[in-house]
């Protein structure tokens, strides 16, 4: 058996340690209480600025801003991902991979923790021209999430091709840095013109974005060696993504949040396990690269034919397979159980905001008091495993795949 590092041991007792004293002494109500009336208050005074920039609406612009909120959103990066790791880029895919799932999770903790407003509409003119749009909507505001996502992980891009670039120079840079600046303004100004942020949404995105990127730079070597050769990667990343399920703070009322982080999460879980498996024969730094003789554009195009519909075959079995495996465990185990959408056999009586506000609340009475708890959220675990699921085939079973029809 492989010995268990100690940073791993205090990594996750400091975990442990953070639930149990933040529900004890109820730390996310008091620090709601501290910064939620603030922000409430800039969101207020910030709507007259919303309002002068919406003066300025056409159609087109509705368009423009519409469309680079989807291309910077969650699922198009999550789409994006896996066309990365297939295009050769391993060390970069898994990176982005990993910096998404913690700027996800660190923004919305954020969100739920303060659970300050967006702005209110009317007056302020709310444009959500996707379902995903509208399912934003319905999270709390501070801080911008598309502001932090695009920091992070535009200037990951950027120092990735500069650290790479054999020809770097001072133009190149200043290039690179001024279509980051531009990307980030971009979406910063059209998610206030959308009206889905206010200013101060905007600014928190940024500064939070900017620490967080400073933060993965610093450590990003350390954890892709580990990834790829630490001792007990799987087990440790499993029962970090499991406790974080735990650490998660409740909203003031329910919101898509903790579902998002949740998928998420199960992608990371996905992408480790896979990677920390495969790296040799699928992930190493020699394998062939787009745009090279050794892995030419049609050669790429069959991979995504093959690949495509075999992650969507894996995520729609994973979903199946969990909703099967779970609840009989959960049965063996004596643990009580329901779904508020997945299983509509364990659906209930409890409907609406009710069953929300259950989902996600008194993760740390029912993680240690089980006797008093009415019963756990079965769709959480699902989502987890679906996700994961997927994850995996990216970087495990469609590689694989990809060996035997020689793409």
């Amino acid at each position: 058996m492989e010995s268990i590092p100690g940073w791993q041991v205090i990594s996750l007792c400091g975990i442990v340690s953070w639930i149990v004293i933040s529900s004890m002494f109820n730390v996310t109500q008091k620090l709601r209480s501290l910064t939620q009336p603030w922000v409430s208050q800039k969101v207020v005074s910030g709507t007259p600025t919303i309002l002068q920039i919406q003066k300025y609406q056409r159609g087109l612009l509705d368009a423009l801003f519409s469309g680079l909120s989807c291309v910077v959103s969650v699922p198009f990066y999550t789409a994006f991902l896996p066309l990365l790791f297939w295009s050769g880029h391993g060390k970069l895919a898994r990176q982005m991979t990993l910096l998404m799932a913690f700027c996800d999770y660190m923004g919305n903790c954020i969100k739920d923790v303060v659970s300050a407003p967006r702005p209110s509409s009317p007056p302020v003119r709310r444009v959500t021209a996707t379902e995903d749009e509208k399912e934003n909507a319905l999270e709390y505001g501070l801080p911008s999430s598309h502001t932090l996502n695009t920091v992070c992980l535009s200037g990951y891009l950027l120092q990735y091709v500069l650290s790479y670039s054999q020809n770097e120079t001072v133009t190149m840079e200043l290039a690179g840095f001024s279509m980051v600046c531009l990307l980030v303004g971009l979406i910063g100004l059209g998610r206030i013109y959308l009206g889905m942020h206010s200013l101060v949404d905007i600014i928190c995105g940024l500064a939070f974005g900017l620490t967080i990127l400073g933060f993965w730079l610093s450590v990003h070597e350390y954890m892709d060696n580990f990834i790829i050769s630490g001792q007990n990667v799987t087990s440790f990343w499993s029962a970090i993504t499991f406790l974080l399920l735990f650490a998660y703070p409740t909203p003031e009322l329910p919101t898509p949040s903790f579902e998002y982080h949740t998928a998420f999460s199960g992608v990371a879980l996905g992408i480790v396990t896979g990677v920390q498996q495969t790296y040799h024969q699928y992930h190493h730094e020699y394998v062939p690269r787009i745009f090279t003789p050794q892995l030419p554009v049609l050669a790429f195009v069959g991979r995504m034919l093959v690949g495509i519909p075999t992650i969507l075959l894996v995520k729609y079995c994973s979903k199946a397979l969990a909703k099967w495996i779970l609840p009989i465990t959960a049965n063996i185990l004596g643990i009580p159980i329901r779904s508020t959408s997945y299983i509509p056999a364990l659906t209930g009586s409890s409907t609406g905001k009710k069953s929300d506000e259950a989902k996600q609340s008194g993760y740390l009475q029912k993680l240690f008091f089980l006797s008093q708890q009415d019963s756990f959220d079965v769709d959480t675990g699902i989502r987890l495993l679906q996700y994961a699921g997927l994850a995996w085939s990216v970087v495990d079973l469609v590689p694989s795949l990809f060996t035997h029809l020689s793409l």
